[in-house]
């Protein structure tokens, strides 16, 4: 009868440590995930404090252009506002769906915007404009290795959720399904040109 005790004791332990270890596990790679998107909100932000510099440059030299510098901040703080629902809840798909289409609509705002500052050489010799443009190319950069990144910790954390026997234990404590950063349509897929 002890032994049965015993031996009954040792499983109940072993579940339970097991169940810690697995609970542990998925904690540190959701941790690592929503670490990867804070890198990417780093360099959105420094993105969206960039933009309104280049407009207020842009400003002087497209006087007529009016309509095109006002979609860009619109289209800005569209975005702005999405990288602040996603903050709240990184990895959630609505949440990542939504960011994703502000940051898409940002994009063709400012293809449309250097589309129309080809016809200012003024501007594009401006030294102010070279200097946002160098700083802007940059943080593209760094916005497309943080979002690497970003999927390479979602893929790992959905992966270890997904296997045996943790895709049983990871519904019962809320480890949900993390969204991937996906680029849909084929424009949104091309890296904007900022060469002003």
């Amino acid at each position: 009868m002890a032994t049965t005790l015993l031996v009954v004791l040792g499983v109940v332990l072993f579940l339970i440590v097991y169940i810690v270890m697995v609970y542990n596990r998925l904690v540190k790679l959701k941790n690592r995930f929503k670490n990867a998107f804070s890198q990417i909100d780093v360099q959105l932000k420094r993105r969206y404090d960039l933009i309104p510099n280049l407009v207020e440059t842009a400003k002087a030299y497209l006087k007529h252009e009016h309509e095109t510098l006002q979609e860009v901040i619109e289209a800005r703080n569209s975005a702005l506002a999405a990288i602040k629902g996603a903050e709240r809840h990184p990895g959630n798909p609505a949440a990542m769906k939504s960011l994703i289409g502000a940051e898409a609509a940002l994009g063709g705002a400012m293809l449309n915007l250097n589309a129309v500052m080809e016809n200012y050489p003024d501007l594009k010799a401006d030294q102010t404009m070279a200097q946002l443009s160098e700083e802007l190319t940059s943080t593209e950069n760094k916005v497309s290795f943080a979002r690497q990144s970003y999927n390479d910790e979602v893929m790992a954390y959905n992966t270890q959720r997904e296997t045996f026997p943790d895709v049983m234990l990871a519904p019962m404590f809320g480890f949900m399904e993390a969204a991937l950063w996906r680029i849909e349509s084929q424009e949104e897929k091309q890296a904007p040109k900022v060469s002003f």
